[in-house]
């Protein structure tokens, strides 16, 4: 099994008639789904005259963009998911670096002409990150990479048919992987909620009949801030996965308090490693969980078939089958890899940046080494959003931080420059990132305070947050 539309085609084969997504109102089984991707992917070989090399797929969860995925990879083309909802500045920057033969509109219409087999690139898809330099980085995961992957998790979670899973990443988040192809490599139905749905997850879970629910942690916290997690709901749940951010034991006790019966698992991994690369289930019983230093679940070890050394100031490098093999523009791999030699080889392991500690025999993750944080699962170099802010007018300097309220992590401003209101500025900002990147609240200041190395006291400021 090599390419990525190989696990979808080989469970059209076996259960062909089973479902295999729920969209918009719309059932679709194995069959159904394979018939409509396949006559969209001959459509777009007869509007193109060619299969495109690469393909930009506007992301929403209609049933479009589903089949718009299969039919890219169909053609054998790289996919690169983009949010149309993220605003139109950045998605620029990303279709400029993307290079699309092709990008995926709506207006091109399914064909029943010939569909001849097309071989896959090596790159299955590219998704771009959190860049400090102010753009995003470009990250090309290969049919290579996926392979272990998608055959670990589907073993690790027991997923085939009459499985449900839930699918709540944006395709432009790589857990989104495990959401479609985990499923769909499994013969397992892919249950996508609506707007409304993702605002009130037990009552998806347990309306819809979930068996696998895959999140961000910080979903159970503003859940149970807005009164949403009653307990002994979703009877259906057999396993409860988290990944994006460190998953506290208070968050991980409220959810076995919604579905006692189901496995928590937390798995951790950057993007540069196919989606995750390390898991932990914790013990059925409460009593036995683990105690860990800072309070939150272990990450696990590494997959057995990677491999893992830790440096002397706790960072975690990995190699192995589900490394990537560089970012898009190389010269974003300067001190990303291990040994620091370009070009990149097989025996390179990938600096991930996240500080580890071993305890009572599993890793768990102390936070970063760097100024990248996660905001409800995503990575986000504050230079990034830094670097963007500068580029207002009224701003001389800016320093954001990260802080934590307590049911998530928010972004915080602090700005010298003229005294503009946190409205004023935020409203710019969403015209040129994403939400999730978009700092909640702005404070002026007359000078930017500095460290004894004469830096921008990060420490001090983020103190200042809840002062």
């Amino acid at each position: 099994m090599t390419a990525l539309y190989q696990w979808f085609e080989d469970s059209v084969r076996r259960y062909p008639d089973h479902p295999a997504i729920e969209v918009d109102g719309l059932t679709l089984t194995y069959r159904e789904l394979q018939e409509r991707s396949d006559a969209l992917a001959a459509g777009i070989l007869a509007a193109h005259g060619s299969a495109p090399r690469r393909i930009v797929l506007p992301a929403t969860r209609e049933p479009a963009t589903y089949l718009g995925y299969l039919a890219a990879l169909r053609l054998g083309a790289v996919v690169t998911p983009i949010n149309p909802a993220h605003p139109r500045a950045r998605n620029d920057v990303i279709l400029a670096l993307a290079r699309p033969d092709l990008v995926l509109d709506g207006r091109i219409e399914g064909s029943d002409g010939p569909l001849a087999e097309c071989v896959p690139q090596d790159v299955a898809y590219v998704l771009f990150t959190s860049g400090s330099t102010g753009r995003p980085k470009g990250v090309p995961i290969t049919h290579a990479n996926l392979a272990p992957y998608i055959a670990h998790n589907i073993a690790k979670f027991d997923v085939g048919p009459g499985c449900r899973m839930s699918q709540t990443f944006d395709l432009t988040f790589d857990p989104s992987v495990f959401d479609l192809f985990v499923t769909w490599g499994g013969g397992a139905t892919l249950v996508v909620p609506d707007r409304t749905e993702l605002m009130e997850p037990v009552k998806y879970l347990s309306e819809r009949g979930i068996t696998h629910w895959f999140s961000v942690p910080s979903v159970v916290s503003v859940s149970a801030g807005l009164g949403n997690l009653p307990s002994g709901v979703p009877n259906s749940l057999r396993h409860s996965v988290f990944i994006g951010e460190q998953f506290t034991y208070a968050q991980a006790a409220a959810w076995h308090g919604v579905a006692p019966a189901a496995a928590i698992t937390n798995v951790y991994g950057p993007t540069e490693l196919t989606v995750a690369c390390t898991e932990y289930t914790l013990p059925a019983d409460p009593g036995d969980w683990p105690s860990t230093s800072n309070g939150t679940v272990p990450i696990g070890p590494v997959y057995d078939f990677l491999d893992s050394v830790v440096l002397d100031d706790g960072e975690l490098c990995v190699r192995g089958a589900q490394r990537f093999g560089g970012y898009l523009d190389p010269s974003d791999d300067a001190g990303r890899f291990l040994p620091n030699v370009l070009p990149v080889t097989e025996d390179h392991y990938y600096r991930t940046g996240d500080r580890v500690r071993l305890e009572d025999g599993h890793w768990v993750h102390l936070g970063r080494l760097d100024n990248q944080v996660k905001v409800r699962g995503y990575r986000i170099e504050l230079g990034e959003v830094e670097a963007c802010v500068r580029e207002h007018d009224g701003v001389r300097d800016v320093v954001v931080v990260a802080a934590d309220t307590g049911a998530e992590t928010e972004l915080v401003g602090y700005f010298t420059g003229e005294p503009l209101p946190t409205a004023q500025l935020v409203r710019w900002l969403r015209r040129r990132l994403p939400i999730h990147m978009v700092p909640r609240r702005f404070h002026h200041l007359d000078e930017i305070p500095l460290n004894v190395n004469g830096k921008a006291d990060r420490a001090r400021l983020r103190e200042a947050v809840g002062s």
